[in-house]
């Protein structure tokens, strides 16, 4: 048996992590097909690099007020960092993805324990509370599996989307035991593993879809997936119009999520209702929003992402990751790759796209399909 499907029966026994044994456990994810174009793959991640570039330098702000100041963003703008050239650079969405997918093609296969010391070895700019008090955990002595905080925040689904890549020969139910370690790192919660668990499965499916799916696919789809993980859990909005809700993730999904796309409410209107920010019930409900109404047009999914939501390079980060895995590569804004300074640390510029040629080449060696030992 896969060691991480074992460490995950055994958590389950013992009561370790914080999720129900949904079905998705027992599903068997349909392997890539033999003409499947590792492009799809650098979408999504370039995708998720994207979107947290074009948000980070204007984070939790109001959306009004961010316009306000900024007008509508549409392209990087001048970081201190680099300068002051307005170039895309990384937050900790960006460097927990590729810090991801750096530590799988040294150790070939997700090993939670070396993730851990990954996620601790070095600065992580714009560290969230939740991925600050794992490191806090797991410098004193902690084990990974008891680092990870009770947190409903969206720290572990803005990385998730590497954890794919291993297994896109292969398509095994251990892709699930490796997404449910990688989050519970991090936050041992029943809504972010649910979140990170859907959001994976529906990665899956959009990186073989032919076209994009129908609107309320995103809604229907990620209820299907997350009601038997999540289970009936007890969530209260912070803000906005819902302040009286109690209840699920999933519930709110389907319900606030679904009115207001059947109402025909404007993205912005819909995120500023429920707060959009970075609470899981924020965070899901936006991104769904957005891909509902322009998953179609990734740069215009972008934008929205990055315009119309408080903790906009995150949802940015969620929203690529998507758009990329739906329309590959070559579906991005070409000049938003080319300004990607594709960092993951201070100043290893190119860092990025240097780990997905390794990606590439490891999954697929010098052809555009996976090969027989990718998964090795």
């Amino acid at each position: 048996m896969n060691s991480n499907l074992a460490l995950l029966d055994n958590f389950f026994a013992t009561g370790k992590i914080h999720v129900q044994r949904g079905a998705l456990f027992a599903r068997v994810p349909h392997p890539m097909p033999a003409d499947f174009d590792f492009d799809r793959v650098e979408g999504m991640l370039l995708g998720l690099a994207i979107g947290d570039a074009l948000g980070n330098t204007t984070e939790s702000q109001n959306p009004a007020e961010r316009t306000r100041r900024y007008g509508e963003i549409r392209d990087y703008l001048p970081n201190r960092y680099a300068a002051g050239r307005a170039v895309g650079l990384p937050s900790d969405d960006s460097q927990l993805a590729f810090w991801t997918l750096e530590q799988w093609l040294a150790d070939g296969a997700l090993d939670p324990e070396r993730l851990a010391q990954r996620f601790c070895a070095e600065q992580i700019f714009g560290i969230g509370q939740a991925v600050k008090a794992f490191v806090a955990n797991f410098e004193a002595g902690q084990p990974w599996f008891a680092s990870g905080t009770a947190s409903a925040g969206n720290g572990a689904l803005m990385r998730i989307a590497p954890v794919l890549v291993p297994h896109l020969r292969s398509g095994t139910p251990a892709l699930w035991a490796d997404v449910a370690l990688a989050t519970m790192l991090t936050h041992n919660d029943p809504a972010a593993l649910s979140a990170s668990l859907a959001f994976s499965a529906m990665l899956w499916e959009l990186l073989q879809l032919p076209a994009p799916p129908a609107p309320l696919w995103w809604v229907e789809t990620y209820v299907s997936l997350a009601r038997d993980l999540e289970g009936d859990t007890l969530y209260h909005p912070r803000g906005g119009a819902y302040t009286s809700y109690a209840g699920s993730l999933w519930r709110f999904v389907d319900t606030v999520v679904r009115t207001a796309y059947e109402q025909d409410v404007p993205a912005l209107a819909a995120c500023n209702a429920w707060y959009s920010g970075a609470y899981l019930l924020e965070t899901v409900p936006s991104a769904l929003t957005i891909l509902m109404r322009h998953a179609d047009d990734p740069e215009a999914a972008l934008l929205r992402a990055v315009n119309d939501t408080r903790d906009n390079d995150t949802v940015g980060a969620i929203v690529g990751a998507a758009v990329g895995a739906l329309h590959g590569r070559r579906g991005l804004p070409e000049r938003r790759i080319r300004q990607l300074l594709g960092r993951t640390r201070a100043a290893d510029d190119g860092q990025v796209f240097a780990l997905l040629a390794q990606a590439r080449e490891r999954v697929c060696g010098e052809q555009g399909s996976p090969r027989q030992d990718a998964s090795r």
